[in-house]
């Protein structure tokens, strides 16, 4: 693993981490949920996973996170606009290569409002916020019945951001798959009483991810 950062055009920096061979045909870039930064555990683990598939990984923080981290000071998610403006300035600094975008929650969600503009070569979602909790009338929707843009989602089958249960009725594009987590939360924990284990559904949700970069690439 490797510290970066990313400056854009307006002097703003992104703070990244980078893990995988410089070499790798793909580069996998991933966003934090609104929660935890780029180094969050989850991330971590995703980051690692992926790497030893032969991916190129890159995390990066939002201008929040960054702001949190020098004052310790825990602050709410920047407005949209920023968000969407950070996303543009990775994705910039990384437009040699095959790029695949997503990220956990928010930062999924982010990827997935400029992915068809970016022309990217495929989107990953791990928790996608379908709806706030028990807020299934409030859903986040709308750009992913038209997407076109090869996409993964990798959801907890009673995540409460969006179940199974919930999502199986949603009018999706034909373009995204959803990979259910067996009794997976927003986290992809399932329950103590399930007899599985989280290790267990990330491991299962990296190799899907990693499978599902592979057959984009061979198309």
């Amino acid at each position: 693993m490797s510290g970066d950062t990313v400056t854009s055009d307006g002097g703003r920096e992104h703070p990244c981490l980078v893990d995988g061979p410089a070499s790798a045909l793909a580069t996998v870039i991933l966003a934090h949920g609104a929660g935890a930064g780029m180094d969050s555990d989850f991330l971590h683990a995703f980051a690692c996973g992926l790497a030893a598939h032969g991916l190129r990984v890159v995390r990066f923080d939002f201008p929040y996170m960054v702001e949190s981290r020098r004052t310790g000071k825990n602050r709410p998610p920047d407005r949209m606009a920023v968000l969407r403006q950070a996303w543009l300035d990775v994705l910039a600094a990384n437009r040699t290569r095959t790029l695949f975008i997503g990220g956990k929650s928010m930062g999924g969600r982010i990827a997935s409002l400029i992915a068809d503009d970016q022309q990217v070569a495929g989107l990953i979602c791990l928790g996608y916020p379908f709806h706030p909790p028990g807020r299934p009338e409030r859903a986040r929707v709308e750009h992913l019945l038209a997407l076109s843009t090869p996409t993964l989602i990798v959801q907890g089958e009673r995540d409460p951001f969006g179940s199974a249960a919930e999502v199986r009725d949603y009018p999706l594009s034909s373009r995204i798959r959803v990979h259910w987590l067996p009794d997976g939360d927003h986290s992809f924990r399932p329950r103590a009483a399930s007899g599985l284990t989280q290790e267990a559904n990330w491991r299962q949700a990296i190799d899907a991810v990693a499978g599902f970069v592979a057959t984009v690439q061979q198309q």
